[in-house]
């Protein structure tokens, strides 16, 4: 069975993470959407809310597909969850060239601690290369309109957030 993992903070999920999601699905018999718990970020959304939007959209990505998608909260290093989840590879979004120089540092890392799991790169598609969470959260919490971004289900829980 061939196990990919497909790590961030998801906070929230957009719909180029959705995008990613169901291209790297194809590659993969079972993907693992590692949801981080990164307390350094200052999530606006908790872990549960965050597992939850991700479990409530890969579930109609899962049934379309026939890949079995299921959400891992992780805290821990990024290859030990790999290794914890049984991941042969690592799936990870790119938007920018600012992206592939974070990235490309992190595959270097990764590969020095465990040279049997792989890295691959999904370009994200070009009318998703804008979309970040971080400005997703952004718009919304300042009133604008963010529904081009999220699907449906997310947008109401930022709404909710942001009154």
């Amino acid at each position: 069975m061939r196990i990919g993992l497909y790590p961030g903070t998801f906070d929230p999920i957009t719909i180029g993470h959705v995008d990613i999601i169901r291209r790297a699905s194809a590659l993969v018999d079972r993907l693992v959407i590692g949801v981080a718990i990164n307390r350094d970020k200052g999530p606006l959304f908790s872990l549960e809310e965050r597992v939850s939007m991700i479990e409530a959209e890969c579930a109609r990505l899962s049934d379309q597909t026939g890949t079995e998608i299921i959400a891992h909260p992780f805290e821990n290093l990024l290859i030990d969850c790999a290794k914890d989840v049984g991941a042969q590879v690592i799936l990870r979004g790119l938007r920018a060239v600012a992206d592939f120089e974070y990235e490309y540092q992190m595959v270097g890392m990764n590969r020095a601690m465990d040279d049997s799991i792989e890295t691959v790169f999904l370009m994200a598609e070009a009318r998703h290369q804008a979309v970040a969470s971080k400005l997703v959260k952004e718009i919304a919490r300042l009133g604008g309109d963010v529904s081009k971004f999220v699907t449906p289900a997310v947008l109401q829980a930022l709404q909710k957030k942001f009154g």
